[in-house]
C-alpha cells in the first residue's frame, strides 16, 4: 500500500499528459450525467458529481451501484470498478438501456464486454486490497475530463509524500469533512482509516457537522477538513480541545494522499496488515 500510494504523483501526471488517449469516451459538458460505484469508488463518484455541476458542465448525480434509480433518464452513466467484477455495478449495466462508460483496471473483466465503452487504467491497478491509486488516478482523469490542469495537484501530492505522519496517526479518532466535491474525499479518507487500521472515523459536509457530530471532537482527537473551511468551522472546531488537521496549501486529493499514509501508520502501529485487512476482499462478488 506504502508503494502504491507513493506512485500517485506519477499517475496524475501520466493522465494529464495522456488526457486525449484515456479521456475520449467520457461524456461532454452538457450532458446529464449519473456516476456510480460501490465503496471508495462511489466516494469517486461523488466529488466528480460535485465537480462536474460546480463547473457548469450539466447535471450529475453520483449513486452506489446497489441504489442506481430505475427509470430516470441519462445521456451517459460512468461506472467506476477498479475490479470489473463488481456485482452491483455488472448487475446495472446488465439492467439498464442506457449508454455506459466503465473505467476499469483489469483486463478481460466482465464490465468490459458490458458496458458501451470501457477506459482502462491497468496501470493504476494495485495489488493491496485497500484502494489508493486507482481511485485518486480515476479521479484526476475525470477532473482533467472537465478542463482542469492536474499540475499543481501532482506537485503537490510529491509533497504529500513528505508531510510527517505520525502525531496524526496516535489520534485516537478522526472525523473527515468537506464542502461539495471534497465530501466524497471526506468519505473516502475515512474509509482508508477503517479498512487498514480498524480505527473509528466518521465522515460529513462541513457545514453538517456542527449539527450534532461536533459533540464527539474533544484533546487527542482529530477533526481533518478537505478545501475551503466554511467561516468560523476552524475556531468552532478549536475550541473543543480536537487536533484541526487542514492542508489548505494543498490540493485536496493531495491532502487525501496525507490521509491513506496516516491510515497505513496507524495499521503497522496497531500491528495490522494494511494491504489484507479483515473481512474484505478485492472485489465483491455476490451469488
Amino acid at each position: 500500500m506504502s508503494t502504491e500510494i507513493a506512485t500517485q504523483p506519477d499517475l496524475w501526471r501520466q493522465i494529464s499528459d495522456g488526457f486525449a488517449q484515456y479521456g475520449g469516451a467520457l461524456p461532454k459538458a452538457g450532458q446529464r450525467v449519473a456516476a456510480v460505484g460501490c465503496g471508495t469508488s462511489w466516494f469517486m463518484a461523488m466529488a466528480y458529481a460535485a465537480l462536474r455541476e460546480d463547473l457548469g458542465q450539466g447535471e450529475t448525480d453520483a449513486f452506489a451501484g446497489s441504489e442506481f434509480p430505475a427509470g430516470r433518464e441519462y445521456d451517459a452513466v460512468v461506472v467506476i470498478s477498479r475490479s470489473g467484477t463488481t456485482t452491483e455495478v455488472l448487475d446495472l449495466i446488465r439492467a439498464t438501456d442506457l449508454p455506459t462508460v466503465a473505467i476499469t483496471a483489469t483486463p478481460g473483466s466482465p464490465i468490459v464486454d458490458l458496458a458501451d465503452q470501457t477506459i482502462m487504467l491497468d496501470f493504476a491497478d494495485e495489488q493491496s486490497v485497500v484502494q489508493t491509486r486507482f481511485a485518486t488516478t480515476t479521479l484526476a482523469l475525470l477532473r482533467a475530463s472537465l478542463g482542469q490542469d492536474l499540475t499543481q495537484a501532482a506537485a503537490d501530492a510529491q509533497t504529500a509524500l513528505t508531510i510527517d505522519v505520525d502525531e496524526l496517526a496516535k489520534l485516537e479518532q478522526v472525523t473527515y469533512v468537506g464542502t461539495r466535491w471534497t465530501v466524497g474525499l471526506a468519505h473516502e479518507a475515512a474509509l482508508k482509516q477503517r479498512e487498514a487500521a480498524s480505527a473509528w472515523t466518521e465522515a460529513y459536509p462541513a457545514m453538517d457537522y456542527r449539527h450534532g457530530p461536533i459533540a464527539i471532537a474533544q484533546t487527542g482527537r482529530g477533526v481533518w477538513i478537505f478545501g475551503e473551511a466554511p467561516a468560523n468551522f476552524l475556531d468552532d472546531v478549536a475550541a473543543t480541545g480536537a487536533t484541526v488537521v487542514h492542508h489548505a496549501d494543498l490540493d485536496p486529493m493531495a491532502s487525501l494522499v496525507v490521509a491513506q499514509r496516516v491510515a497505513v501508520a496507524k495499521s503497522l502501529a496497531l500491528g495490522l496488515n494494511p494491504d489484507q485487512p479483515r473481512s474484505l476482499t478485492r472485489s465483491v462478488i455476490l451469488d
